[in-house]
């Protein structure tokens, strides 16, 4: 469902937040917690276009502004033609936040070169076309917000995960170096690291895997969707008006 509901008025007084992979895990826990607080959420996807109408159904309720709208965040042409669709049919851009995320472990010497290029494409070059999708909107009205979701793995370097890691990474760098260029603009963006948490990608480990790794968290649990959406939500908000370039983790304190 590419089309921005046609009953929906240009200028309304809700927010209008993008939330990029946001069908399922994650963030479709970051689209409830923004509905949750009157948002408009369009509900970006890839391939999960059943998930994404049901959530779109669920959030109705809450803002029957809420739409869901395919496009790669790896093509830069669809990521500037849902951005220029959203503006023009609900009136301005309010939340950009970057979640859309591939993940392909292995070890580097084995790694097939496609694998690092794909993870890099998804999870790095898909924030680059978003953000400059999106940008002309927010600088225009002067007011944005940015949250991009990075990793544990950024800073910890996890096995396994060289491509992951060096993706994520360059998410916090670019995060900083966009809050310090778009500050002027009165648009801030900060970076959100999770570690271990209930997602699709944590329950297909082994469970002797997922119980060593649950061992080394001192919180001894893995974390939940709805406490990193929360910390989206928050960032998001006015509450966080002076607050800008910092990455917040949500590891359970690893």
């Amino acid at each position: 469902m590419n089309e921005v509901n046609e009953t929906a008025a240009v200028n309304h007084s809700c927010e209008v937040a993008v939330v990029t992979g946001g069908s399922r895990g994650i963030g479709a826990a970051i689209c409830r917690a923004l509905a949750m607080e009157g948002c408009a959420v369009v509900i970006n996807y890839n391939s999960s276009a059943d998930k994404a109408e049901a959530l779109r159904e669920e959030l109705s309720a809450m803002n029957p502004y809420s739409i869901a709208y395919r496009a790669e965040n790896t093509n830069l042409s669809q990521m500037k033609k849902m951005m220029d669709d959203v503006a023009s049919r609900l009136g301005r851009i309010d939340i950009l936040v970057n979640n859309a995320g591939l993940a392909r472990d292995g070890l580097l010497m084995l790694m097939p070169e496609k694998d690092w290029t794909d993870v890099i494409d998804v999870n790095l070059k898909g924030v680059f076309n978003a953000a400059k999708s999106v940008l002309p909107h927010m600088i225009a009205q002067r007011h944005g917000v940015m949250v991009n979701i990075s990793s544990l793995s950024a800073t910890e370097g996890l096995p396994g995960q060289a491509n992951y890691a060096a993706a994520k990474g360059g998410v916090i760098a670019l995060t900083r170096s966009l809050s310090k260029e778009l500050a002027q603009f009165g648009i801030r963006v900060n970076a959100v690291a999770p570690g271990l948490i209930e997602t699709d990608m944590l329950h297909s480990m082994k469970e002797a895997v997922r119980e060593d790794l649950r061992r080394n968290i001192p919180l001894k649990r893995f974390g939940r969707p709805e406490e990193v959406a929360a910390v989206v939500k928050f960032l998001a908000s006015g509450e966080a008006g002076y607050i800008t370039g910092e990455v917040i983790s949500v590891t359970g304190g690893l």
